[in-house]
């Protein structure tokens, strides 16, 4: 990167070179342009905040809003006008909207269920392994990395079995998002059918509530607002979905992937198996799967970084970036398990603020098994891509930070 604007230009249009590896970009950012305006292709004023500091105080700050309803123009020139009925949740709502959200569904989305899920991830780890061929070449994420985690939250929220690929290929579409008319109107085609589906699930567990989590939810009331409304339970229910699955997905593609390009620490893993739950962080913060914090707009002029963020303006928080920032990591370019600190609120790849990701324990969960028990039963589990290194996801702006495949063989010694 050689000048200020080559890395604006890059990572405002997200070039395939961008997306292949944003690092050096985000390191140019961060020294150059730590807050810096961008003309990306959506049309809206927006700002890139790419250090440590600035990017955990934004993540935090009440000046910076979540509700997008307050941005309509704008969110609705970006995801479309089918993204507003299913938005009816805690991603996208501020105090006190979304303190009660929150509130009404950790009442349910407790520890103690997450945790109660162990047994039932490690069997479906196994029995997904069972059906890999051990000894040739093949793509893990098709076939362990993406059906564990929607497995999993299908489980939990009591989706039937039957519906798991239809909801992995409808969130896929809503996930591809684009600028043309085509992305468009297959991501609202796609919103369309999940808002029925959740709609219909829903009153199905009203008839017949089960031991699953959106039947705990339908019956959770507030002492003080009473329980979630109809909106809010279809939105939830997306949202746990949707978030649920994705990037755990691509998480753990990502930390396979490294384990095996750095042999030495996958090493130190399997020699101590204790360290799982700091490799996980530490991978989580090296090359997470979520890139940049959903938006956030601007509700009056904030500063960061001695740059003026106009009110109504769209913010972008680089949590890649933030993770990277050698000003908060030593060495952050490097992989290191061991690392000192590598505590669960030192990255940034979960958020920070009152939008942590709800989700993040039972990701933990997931990654910490499939890594485990993957390693444990393939330990000279090797790479299998060619010359050409890594294919990264594509996409329009960075949502998602993961692979496009993930060529493995298992055990090339057999």
């Amino acid at each position: 990167m050689t000048t200020t604007q080559e890395a604006v230009t890059a990572a405002e249009r997200c070039t395939p070179e961008f997306r292949r590896d944003p690092h050096p970009v985000y390191a140019h950012l961060r020294t150059a342009a730590p807050v810096c305006p961008m003309s990306p292709p959506h049309g809206n004023e927006t700002y890139l905040i790419t250090r440590y500091e600035d990017a955990r105080a934004a993540l935090a700050d009440p000046r910076l809003s979540k509700d997008m309803y307050g941005a309509m123009d704008a969110y609705r020139r970006i995801f479309g006008d089918s993204s507003v009925a299913l938005d009816d949740n805690m991603l996208n709502s501020d105090a006190p909207k979304h303190t009660r959200l929150r509130r009404l569904v950790n009442s349910a989305f407790t520890p103690r269920r997450v945790q109660a899920q162990r047994p039932r991830i490690e069997e479906i780890v196994r029995n997904l392994l069972a059906e890999c061929p051990a000894h040739e070449p093949f793509d893990l994420l098709p076939a362990f990395a993406f059906p564990l985690p929607i497995i999993v939250i299908c489980d939990l929220l009591g989706v039937p079995p039957e519906d798991r690929t239809r909801m992995q290929q409808l969130s896929t579409t809503v996930a591809q998002t684009g600028f043309g008319e085509e992305f468009k109107r297959a991501q609202q085609r796609a919103e369309e059918d999940l808002h029925a589906y959740f709609t219909h699930l829903i009153t199905a567990k009203r008839e017949r509530p089960g031991d699953d989590l959106l039947s705990a939810l339908i019956t959770v009331r507030d002492n003080e607002d009473g329980g979630l409304t109809e909106s809010e339970l279809v939105s939830t229910a997306f949202l746990l979905m949707f978030a649920g699955h994705k990037t755990t997905a691509y998480l753990i593609g990502n930390a396979v992937h490294h384990l095996l390009s750095h042999p030495a620490q996958l090493r130190a893993v399997r020699e101590d198996p204790a360290l799982i739950r700091a490799a996980v962080e530490e991978l989580v913060r090296f090359d997470g799967s979520v890139e940049s914090a959903t938006f956030r707009y601007a509700t009056e002029d904030v500063e960061y970084s001695g740059t003026r963020i106009p009110k109504g303006a769209l913010v972008q928080i680089a949590l890649s970036s933030a993770n990277r920032d050698p000003m908060k990591f030593e060495a952050p370019d490097e992989l290191n398990v061991t690392r000192p600190g590598n505590a669960q609120d030192a990255h940034l790849g979960f958020g920070h603020g009152s939008h942590y990701c709800l989700g993040a324990p039972l990701a933990r969960l997931e990654t910490q098994l499939a890594l485990t028990l993957l390693f444990d039963r393939f330990p000279g589990m090797a790479l299998a891509g060619g010359a050409g290194g890594p294919r990264w996801l594509e996409v329009p702006f960075p949502a998602f930070r993961g692979l496009a495949e993930l060529p493995v063989v298992l055990d090339p010694a057999g």
